[in-house]
C-alpha cells in the first residue's frame, strides 16, 4: 500500500470507526504511550518504504514480476494476520463489504505492486521511487472531479502544475526523453495513479463501516493475495530454482514494507495525526534514490534529483487546505 494512502484512509475513516464515548462515571484511562518515540518510528517507516524500490529491483532479478508481487502480498498478509490473531481481531463480515474491499485490493495493492515490479525490469529503482512520489498529484487532480469537498484553490492548482513540470524534468522532456524506457516509465506512473483511484473508492464505499483499520487492511491484503494467486499461474510457470538473495528481498519487501510499515504508519496517524504522518511522503523518494545509487550503482542524471525536488514541492502545495469559510 502506498505510504500516503494509509494516512488518507485513516483520516477518512477515523471519525466513524471509533465509537462515541458514552457518559459514565468510570475513569477514562489514557492510551498507553508507545515504547519508541514517534520520530524514530517515522524514520523507520521512511527507510522501509524508501528501500522498497531497491527490494523490488533485487526481487525481479530472480523471479518474474507477478511472482515478486505474490510473494510480497503473501508475506505482508502473514504479518497482518499474526497481528490480528494477537489482538484477537476478526475479519469483517458481509458480502457487499467484501466486494468493495476486493475492488480496493485491486487498485491499492494488486495492480500498483504488479506494475512497479514490471516497470523495474526496464527502469532504475530511483526513477520508480520518484514516479511513486507523483501519487499526491494524481490524487489532487482526481479528487477535484470525484470529491466535492476538495475545492480547487489557486495554491493547489499551482502545486499540481508545478508537480507535473517536475515530472517532465525528471523524464528530460526537452531532450526528447532520450535514453528513457517509455513503457517502464508509463507503468510506474500508472501504478502511482492507481493509489488515489483506490483511495477515492475506499472513501466513497468503505468509510464508516465500523470495523478497525487493522481488520480492514488485513482483509484487503488477503483479497489482493488471492487475486495474484489466480493471475500468477496464468502468466508464469513455477520457478525451477529459488535464488536466495531475491527471495530474501521479496520476504523483506512483504513482511516489512507491506506488513510492519503499514502497522507503524497506522500508529503514527493515531498519535500525531495524518498531516504529520503523511510527511513521510517527502523523504521516501530521497531514500529510494540514495539506495539505488549507493547499493545498486544506478546512474543518476542531474535532471532526476532536480525534477524530484520540483515534484515534491508541487505535491506539498497540493496538500495545502484552504481555511474554512474562505
Amino acid at each position: 500500500m502506498c505510504y500516503g494512502v494509509v494516512s488518507r484512509i485513516v483520516e477518512a475513516m477515523s471519525s466513524t470507526v471509533t465509537p462515541a464515548r458514552t457518559r459514565s462515571s468510570a475513569p477514562v484511562h489514557p492510551r498507553p504511550r508507545p515504547r519508541l518515540d514517534w520520530r524514530l518510528r517515522f524514520c523507520a517507516v521512511s527507510l522501509i518504504w524508501g528501500f522498497s524500490f531497491l527490494l523490488i529491483k533485487v526481487g525481479t532479478e530472480g523471479y518474474a514480476p507477478f511472482q515478486v508481487t505474490l510473494g510480497r502480498l503473501a508475506f505482508g498478509t502473514a504479518v497482518l494476520a499474526a497481528t490480528m490473531a494477537v489482538k484477537r481481531e476478526r475479519l469483517p463480515r458481509g458480502a457487499r463489504l467484501w466486494g468493495h474491499m476486493a475492488v480496493a485490493a485491486f487498485f491499492l495493492n494488486a495492480l500498483p505492486f504488479s506494475l512497479f515490479a514490471y516497470a523495474e525490469l526496464t527502469i532504475p529503482s530511483t526513477l520508480a521511487g520518484i514516479c511513486n512520489a507523483t501519487s499526491p498529484l494524481w490524487g489532487m487532480a482526481l479528487s477535484l472531479v470525484a470529491l466535492s469537498e476538495d475545492r480547487p484553490t489557486r495554491v493547489r492548482v499551482a502545486g499540481l502544475g508545478l508537480g507535473f513540470l517536475g515530472v517532465l524534468t525528471v523524464l528530460g522532456a526537452w531532450q526528447g526523453f532520450h535514453g528513457l524506457d517509455a513503457r517502464g516509465t508509463a507503468m510506474a506512473l500508472l501504478a502511482s495513479l492507481s493509489y488515489p483511484v483506490g483511495w477515492i473508492y475506499v472513501r466513497r464505499t468503505l468509510a464508516g463501516t465500523g470495523h478497525s483499520h487493522l481488520s480492514m487492511t488485513g482483509a484487503q491484503l488477503m483479497l489482493a493475495t488471492l487475486q495474484l494467486a489466480v493471475v500468477t499461474p496464468l502468466f508464469t510457470s513455477l520457478p525451477t530454482r529459488f535464488p536466495f538473495v531475491p527471495l530474501l528481498a521479496i520476504a523483506a519487501l512483504g513482511a516489512l514494507g507491506t506488513g510492519l510499515a503499514v502497522l507503524i504508519q497506522y500508529g503514527l496517524v493515531a498519535e500525531v495525526g495524518p498531516t504529520t504522518a503523511q510527511m513521510v511522503t517527502y523523504f521516501i523518494p530521497v531514500i529510494a534514490t540514495a539506495a539505488g545509487v549507493a547499493v545498486l550503482g544506478e546512474s543518476l542524471r542531474w535532471t532526476t534529483p532536480a525534477g524530484a525536488v520540483i515534484v515534491l514541492a508541487g505535491a506539498a502545495l497540493t496538500q495545502v487546505r484552504g481555511r474554512k469559510g474562505a
